[in-house]
């Protein structure tokens, strides 16, 4: 029997939305959870990266880690202009998430 798995590629800032940070997870919910909490070490602890901002759902690890490197390796524009496309205001959605 087939089971589908969920995978996510998300976008972390820090509440003066200054850095970005670009991760994957299977389980969004859990991942905000972390980072809001400081439990991630390294980056996203040493620039508060707490606030997500931008999310895509992947049935395929592969696709979704693909996805991430190919997103970390952008400047800086190109990735606003993407977190821009469906998040225009660059809202903090770690409340649409949290329960997941």
């Amino acid at each position: 029997m087939s089971r589908n798995h969920n995978y996510y590629v998300y976008i972390m800032t820090n509440k003066s939305k200054k850095v970005l940070y670009v991760g994957v997870t299977n389980s969004l919910g859990r991942r905000v959870y972390e980072h809001e909490r400081g439990m991630i070490k390294g980056f996203t602890e040493k620039y508060n990266c707490h606030c997500l901002v931008y999310y895509e759902l992947f049935n395929d690890i592969g696709q979704a880690i693909n996805r991430e490197k190919e997103i970390k390796k952008w400047r800086r524009e190109k990735k606003d202009a993407l977190i821009q496309s469906k998040n225009h205001d660059f809202a903090f959605l770690n409340e649409k998430v949290k329960y997941w």
